[in-house]
């Protein structure tokens, strides 16, 4: 969430809002998030139909935002909408009149999400009278960077739990590690998170070299790939550990469902590949 606030008002905002509002975030005074995807629940710029009207000086937004990442108790609410400009970046107070949110219910219980709904509600526009297109992907292609490490670092506390299980779980008499299939589900998941290791620091590097082009793609390329090596390590876990995967006494049902939540965001799999494929002009 702060990545996503804070990004957006770096590379998307006015000197003015970012000196307004970067010290308050950075400070923890305020909690801010990024209003982006809509009902369709598409992660890219071109789907936004949003618009945003002027009413004399200020600015009014219409319509609703799903999927909001601690959207129910942002003090800050960035909102991506459509103006005659192209897309904009609006600022709207979380006690703003007009504004309502509601909780919705996740399969990720830790990672909160909320439908913002928006009927003639105030706002400030932050983005200046440019069109925000081009940093709104930088913000994503860096989110995308940064949850792509998180889906790795998940992936490697899988195979670990796996492999400690394995060792200490006793049957007919010996460790379940020693039974080829059980051998070959941690050799698995060990090279698909080396390769989503791999694939999480091209990211990383794009992101901290500021090559932009390479970024949008390495971005892709981390979040289709670590996405999937996540999901199956977590899927894995809970086969090695047997039923005691399925119970809530276990810590395996929370990656599992992180893991699938995660892939979600900010695009599945089989949409980051085609947005690749678009980027490389397949």
């Amino acid at each position: 969430t702060a990545v996503l606030a804070a990004g957006a008002l770096l590379h998307g905002a006015d000197d003015a809002s970012k000196a307004k509002l970067l010290p308050a975030i950075a400070s923890g005074k305020s909690i801010a998030t990024l209003a982006f995807v809509e009902e369709h629940g598409r992660w890219d710029t071109e789907s936004i139909a949003m618009r945003a009207t002027r009413d004399g000086s200020k600015w009014k937004l219409s319509g609703v935002k799903d999927y909001v990442l601690d959207g129910y108790i942002a003090d800050i609410v960035l909102v991506a909408a459509r103006t005659d400009s192209g897309l904009g970046l609006f600022q709207v107070d979380g006690g703003a009149s007009k504004f309502e949110r509601a909780a919705l219910p996740t399969l990720d219980l830790t990672r909160k999400l909320a439908r913002l709904s928006f009927s003639g509600t105030p706002a400030t526009l932050v983005s200046g009278n440019g069109d925000a297109t081009s940093p709104i992907r930088h913000v994503l292609a860096l989110a995308s960077a940064m949850l792509a490490a998180e889906q790795v670092g998940g992936s490697q506390r899988c195979l670990e739990l796996s492999t400690e299980y394995a060792k200490t779980r006793l049957q007919f008499g010996r460790p379940i590690g020693s039974f080829q299939a059980i051998k070959h589900k941690c050799a698995d998941m060990l090279v698909e998170t080396e390769f989503a290791r791999s694939a999480a620091y091209h990211a990383a590097f794009a992101a901290a070299a500021n090559d932009e082009a390479q970024l949008q793609s390495a971005a892709h390329i981390a979040r289709s790939y670590c996405s999937e090596a996540f999901f199956h390590a977590a899927a894995e876990n809970i086969q090695i550990h047997g039923g005691m995967g399925f119970t809530w006494e276990d810590s395996a049902h929370l990656y599992f469902k992180r893991a699938r939540a995660s892939s979600m965001m900010f695009g599945d799999p089989v949409d980051e590949r085609q947005k690749l494929g678009a980027l490389l002009g397949l």
